[in-house]
């Protein structure tokens, strides 16, 4: 007990501080590793993105209970969730509201009967598999890059549905190369923890980690 106690007196800042940060990680920002491609080229591998864990709700610490929502995913918002259906952790765009009706054709997405619009970027990433088409979706007020294929996967194409109330559809702007809700299906609010709105750094996984300071605090 007495060296507890004298820990205590010689470490107390140090431990304060460390309990503090972890609180402030937990309830109000953290940032999370990109270690696949699914939300190219929004989103890099490699990249730290800064989570707002308030952006949605006031959490208790070291819980995912919400003690407080101060508002709910809007369309075009990157979000961060701890998805049951996959038993991970994802980041997705939020595609489909509650209460939307949303189909795809050929990569092309209609959300209650009004196709998205789409404009080609002159740019072409060249892979292994050939040329990757870059476009531009508007979704509402939020214009974003998407990145297409050469050739287009079975996932380019669905039916109409109906997201139910209290989920979202979700989709990785690598519409090609993504295991969103065209897999694991219609995301329920409550596993959303945050947003992502800024890369906070990034490290180049193919050239030996080195960071790409050009990504540094970048606006996502």
């Amino acid at each position: 007990m007495n060296k507890i106690k004298q820990f205590w007196r010689n470490n107390r800042g140090f431990v304060l501080f460390i309990g503090l940060m972890l609180v402030f990680r937990s309830a109000v920002a953290d940032w999370n590793d990109v270690p696949s491609g699914s939300m190219q080229p929004t989103i890099e591998i490699g990249d730290r993105i800064l989570v707002n864990k308030m952006a949605y709700d006031l959490r208790l610490p070291f819980t995912t209970q919400s003690i407080v929502k101060l508002a709910d995913p809007k369309r075009g918002d990157i979000v961060i969730f701890a998805s049951a259906a996959a038993d991970n952790r994802l980041v997705k765009r939020v595609v489909g509201m509650p209460g939307d009706v949303v189909s795809m054709q050929h990569n092309v997405l209609s959300i209650n009967g009004k196709r998205v619009d789409y404009t080609e970027s002159d740019q072409a990433l060249e892979t292994e598999a050939g040329n990757e088409l870059l476009l531009t979706e508007q979704l509402g007020g939020i214009a974003h890059a998407v990145k297409l294929a050469p050739v287009s996967s079975g996932l380019a194409n669905f039916a109409p549905v109906k997201v139910p109330k209290g989920h979202y559809l979700v989709l990785g702007d690598n519409r090609d190369n993504s295991a969103d809700s065209r897999v694991i299906g219609f995301v329920p609010r409550h596993e959303i923890v945050g947003r992502a709105g800024k890369v906070l750094f990034s490290l180049d996984y193919e050239n030996y980690y080195m960071p790409r300071s050009e990504r540094f605090l970048a606006k996502l």
